[in-house]
């Protein structure tokens, strides 16, 4: 099917073109790819986070923030809803000129946060790990067909640590660019290029040797209890220096998850492992449709600038 009226009038809206970032629970969207969606809303592009759970299952830091888990009054959920609010207001900036939107996946609440591999809360039957691939595809084929993005990011294999969450999620978004083309959608549209968000293993351990001072009951580790990929097979990196601001206070505002160091230069989740806050963000080119452009992907953008 052609592109409709209204998204034709929207794609000239919006010169840099159009991002759609999936991430499995709040803070992902800052924790691996918060400066690259900084920086695209401030260029102009039109974003959108689609985030599948509302990270339920999460632990959190400090007292204060106890009583929200899922073991007491299991109200972790909503709080992160707010908490994922404030982090993209921060991440939209009051300068940029294109446009932030977010949706949960099948609406807030639909899959639950399925927790750590072998958890109970994995048996839960609404949990994202359990949920019927075509139903969750579908779902975001939708989303696809209507946002029609030029660029749909997700995590490797994987899912960056091997998170069961992320690991569905990435699943899911190959299943659903693959439907949201097959024509059996009320709309059609061929995603150009879909990327994997990577954390660099060579880039994380230098970030992580310079940074300086942490709070005293952090622990050092080179990984940080990350999935690190290999740099030689990254495709993309993305220089976010100048979007370093937001994307700190975006992890501020995730306060029940992280915590970042007073020098705003590493944050700890609740392991308390120190991980650096790197000045970019890399990406793996996973698949190009018959259709993108001859431009192909460029080393440093995602998006190709179009005239």
């Amino acid at each position: 099917m052609g592109t409709t009226t209204a998204m034709t009038n929207r794609a000239a809206a919006y010169p840099s073109g159009r991002i759609l970032f999936v991430h499995a629970h709040p803070d992902d969207e800052t924790l691996i790819t918060g400066g690259t969606i900084a920086k695209y809303v401030r260029e102009g592009a039109d974003v959108m986070v689609v985030t599948c759970t509302l990270g339920e299952e999460g632990e959190v830091i400090g007292d204060e923030f106890a009583l929200l888990t899922s073991d007491q009054a299991d109200q972790l959920g909503g709080y992160r809803v707010l908490e994922l609010s404030r982090a993209c207001s921060a991440l939209a900036g009051t300068d940029g000129v294109g446009t932030l939107t977010h949706q949960f996946l099948g609406g807030a609440g639909r899959w639950r946060d399925s927790g750590m591999a072998g958890t109970p809360a994995a048996q839960n039957p609404r949990a994202f790990v359990n949920a019927d691939m075509m139903v969750a595809a579908s779902e975001l084929a939708a989303i696809i067909c209507d946002f029609q993005p030029d660029v749909v990011t997700t995590y490797d294999p994987n899912g960056t640590y091997g998170h069961p969450d992320h690991i569905r999620a990435h699943a899911v978004t190959h299943a659903a660019v693959e439907l949201a083309a097959s024509g059996h959608m009320d709309h059609v549209w061929d995603v150009p290029l879909l990327y994997w968000s990577v954390i660099g293993e060579e880039t994380h351990r230098q970030a992580l040797d310079s940074v300086g001072e942490v709070p005293r009951d952090w622990l050092r580790d080179t990984s940080g209890g990350l999935g690190l990929f290999p740099d030689h097979r990254i495709t993309t990196r993305i220089d976010i220096r100048p979007y370093f601001r937001q994307k700190v206070e975006a992890f501020r505002a995730h306060a029940t998850q992280v915590t970042v160091s007073d020098d705003g230069a590493s944050f700890a989740l609740s392991n308390k492992i120190a991980q650096p806050i790197l000045g970019e963000e890399h990406f793996v080119l996973a698949r190009t449709s018959p259709h993108a452009t001859a431009d192909g992907a460029p080393t440093s953008e995602l998006l190709v600038r179009k005239a």
